[in-house]
């Protein structure tokens, strides 16, 4: 069980050119500042939702880490990891640790990832490629567990430019946007088909009456940054009428920051919660000068 948050929210198929170099982050529209992804480093708490069905769970904990640095020029650079404990009075607890570390390179044609995982106390084989993204195919190399590649066609976006696209989509006034991903998560063979569905912008967070629900992000900076609700449903690749593996709900901030976040597997669902969130100042040379 792995949320691609980075990839989401993190973050989706589309005519924006994205393989163009997007030397200023992603296009504005009039008025409006180009797209820069915050540099940031937010902590979420895990908690259950709900549970019910045949897969229920008694109670869910852990936390999901993410750091998130780069821009246009150098590149991104996502390091995420989950630990989450799922308890049931049939299966006893269930406890896994799981670390993704992906590096994007700036005009989103190549992916770099490493992901490691611990499931009750087990270390499963670590997953370590390189991915090459076209407008035509992605064509992915594992290095590990074992060497191997493989082509899937059409477009596909890396996670930094998934997030980008749901942000412009987002500024556009667009309802949906439907993409394939790829973030070398689970076992480096997974390109999942996607559909987001984008709400109304609001101009601040949602103030949740009697708790502290993401309060970091209710402070400082933030509190005045523009966000949408977005739904992102992930489904293993075909056609016709499919059931979502997962789908994820989450505030997707301007600057890429996921709030509110909230994962629905069917029979159970789990809430993020932001308890710490850093955010690097901001320089507004760090690309202004790429490509010069």
């Amino acid at each position: 069980m792995r949320p691609s948050l980075a990839t989401a929210c993190l973050l989706v198929a589309s005519t924006m050119p994205v393989m163009a170099a997007p030397t200023q982050g992603a296009p504005a529209t009039p008025d409006e500042a180009p797209i820069r992804l915050a540099n940031h480093r937010a902590v979420y708490d895990l908690s259950l939702a709900k549970s019910e069905g045949t897969r229920a769970v008694e109670s869910a904990t852990g936390r999901i880490v993410i750091d998130f640095a780069g821009d246009a020029c150098r590149g991104y650079t996502i390091q995420t990891r989950q630990v989450t404990v799922l308890a049931s009075g049939e299966s006893g607890d269930r406890t896994s640790d799981l670390r993704n570390t992906t590096f994007e390179t700036g005009d989103g044609k190549s992916l770099r990832f490493k992901t490691g995982a611990v499931m009750n106390g087990t270390p499963t084989p670590p997953i370590d490629g390189t991915a090459e993204a076209s407008a035509d195919a992605l064509k992915v190399k594992l290095k590990e567990p074992k060497r191997d590649q493989y082509k899937v066609d059409g477009l596909t976006l890396f996670p930094s430019h998934h997030m980008l696209r749901l942000i412009e989509a987002a500024r556009k006034g667009e309802t949906t946007v439907a993409v394939k991903v790829f973030d070398g998560s689970d076992d480096g063979r997974k390109v999942y088909d996607t559909l987001a569905v984008i709400g109304r912008a609001a101009a601040t967070p949602a103030a949740i009456a009697g708790n502290d629900r993401d309060k970091p992000l209710r402070e400082g900076e933030m509190a005045k940054m523009r966000r949408w609700p977005v739904t992102l449903s992930y489904f293993t690749q075909g056609e016709g009428e499919r059931t979502p593996i997962y789908t994820l709900s989450f505030d997707l901030y301007e600057n890429g920051v996921s709030g509110a976040i909230h994962l629905d597997y069917g029979d159970f669902a789990i809430d993020g919660t932001v308890t710490r969130f850093d955010m690097a100042k901001a320089d507004p040379k760090a690309e202004g000068e790429c490509g010069k």
